[in-house]
């Protein structure tokens, strides 16, 4: 990840990146989707992520093939198949269905900062996933996931802490993720070998 540009994402070989926005030191692995969404400063993808209709938060870190708000099928209607919605593709005279791509679209995925989402992993539309928080290799969430929390399985549900309580809410007051560059290669050597609770002591104001 060295010489990354901070005004010039990294985008891999492969990548799609439409209608969304990137932060500084972004690096987007081969093959990553990047649709109708937002990453904060320092996130990176690892290959063939797939991202849509979500906000992710500044260094998050999102392994190879994680899915991040798939989008869905009507499941009320006479039919499954998308020439409902993407009819212009098979009819001259009919036009796509607007209403359902602004509605799928509105369905909000929210990761929070300083967040890991593990290889092959899929966060369903409308989750929000809590600052810190953890989701394992495979797992499927469907439901909100609170800060510094792992969460694993299919469905995903609570493995344990990644933090104790009193600490994630100090590091969620501290937001380092929102110092300046320099402030963080500054405390670069403090990130690497302080335990958390030393680290909060040295630069809690």
């Amino acid at each position: 990840m060295s010489g990354l540009d901070p005004g010039r994402p990294r985008i891999g070989a492969g990548s799609e990146v439409v209608n969304s926005q990137m932060g500084r030191f972004v690096a987007l692995g081969q093959g990553t989707r990047l649709l109708n969404s937002s990453m904060g400063d320092y996130s990176y993808t690892d290959r063939y992520a797939d991202i849509a209709n979500s906000e992710i938060g500044k260094f998050s870190n999102i392994a190879s093939f994680a899915r991040i708000g798939p989008t869905d099928h009507s499941l009320d209607r006479a039919s499954l198949h998308h020439f409902m919605y993407r009819s212009a593709e098979y009819w001259e005279d009919a036009a796509d269905d607007a209403a359902f791509f602004a509605h799928r679209a509105s369905r909000r995925v929210v990761v929070g900062h300083d967040t890991w989402i593990g290889h092959g992993a899929m966060v369903m539309p409308e989750v929000r996933i809590g600052h810190g928080a953890v989701v394992a290799a495979g797992a499927v969430v469907t439901k909100p996931v609170d800060p510094y929390q792992i969460v694993a399985g299919v469905p995903a549900r609570p493995v344990r802490a990644r933090l104790a309580p009193q600490l994630a809410e100090r590091l969620i007051g501290l937001g380092w993720w929102d110092w300046t560059h320099e402030a963080v290669g500054k405390a670069l050597v403090d990130f690497r070998a302080l335990p958390v609770a030393e680290f909060l002591e040295k630069y809690e104001g």
